[in-house]
């Protein structure tokens, strides 16, 4: 039996405790990583550790962290490596998406929180775990983006405006860390995951009738181009900006 591509690799995956999140979680698990399960409350972590079972080469290990306080983010980075070694994978996942009815009712307040969560928060997790990597001798970090970075519509610009930001601290943390450390960035299009599962179908219909690949995404295949870009199978990619989307940025 081949050696899991991630043996010994310790994974942080933030908003893990469901949705592309847990599918992340599964699939560094199951090619051998230790994984660190984040979200705001334990008690998600826990129950998305316990679906994701004892067995596999892997482990999963809960771990509440609210990566919106700037504050908390170099005491847990520091005492994840001190607990399990090391901290050789990032994976930003944790993010929030508000949509606005009109965009001169956007509040203060909203935006704030928008901007706190999927861009402030990766950025400092990005700095303070990339300092680490790099002083321990390499590390990949992923960043989950979304399609609304290239192609925003006005109820989530707020959204898409974090987002694209996130592209951009891609590009220069891959810079800023180099060579040791590298920095990708995947953008998901519309995945069936739990969240979905709320969706109509005439909201579903109008998301695939545009779609070259003709239907929503299975979490396990974002799953899988992460688990790759984590490995050393990708170690020469860094900087990149992968579209996950079936084919949705082709389209104009």
């Amino acid at each position: 039996m081949s050696t899991p591509k991630l043996d010994g690799k310790v994974a942080l995956v933030t908003g893990a405790s469901r949705g592309l999140g847990l599918a992340i979680a599964r699939g560094l698990k199951d090619a051998g990583a230790t994984v660190i399960v984040s979200s705001r409350k334990l008690d998600a972590c826990d129950s998305a550790v316990a679906s994701l079972g004892d067995s596999g080469p892997g482990s999963a290990h809960p771990y509440a962290l609210h990566v919106g306080h700037w504050d908390s983010i170099e005491p847990a980075v520091d005492d994840i490596i001190t607990r399990f070694g090391s901290l050789d994978i990032v994976v930003n996942n944790a993010g929030i998406a508000p949509l606005a009815a009109n965009l001169v009712s956007v509040t203060e307040g909203l935006w704030d929180k928008t901007i706190e969560v999927n861009l402030k928060g990766p950025f400092r997790l990005m700095a303070v775990a990339g300092d680490r990597m790099a002083a321990a001798g390499g590390g990949s970090i992923i960043n989950i983006s979304s399609i609304g970075a290239e192609r925003p519509s006005p109820p989530e610009a707020m959204y898409a405006a974090a987002k694209n930001g996130l592209n951009a601290l891609t590009r220069a943390f891959a810079q800023e860390y180099a060579p040791t450390v590298r920095v990708n960035c995947v953008m998901p299009g519309g995945f069936a995951t739990d969240m979905s599962e709320n969706w109509d179908q005439e909201f579903i219909g109008k998301i695939v009738d545009r779609l070259p690949a003709g239907r929503l995404g299975r979490p396990d295949e974002l799953a899988g181009l992460i688990t790759h870009l984590a490995s050393d199978e990708a170690g020469y990619t860094t900087g990149a900006i992968i579209p996950v989307d079936g084919g949705r940025t082709s389209v104009y």
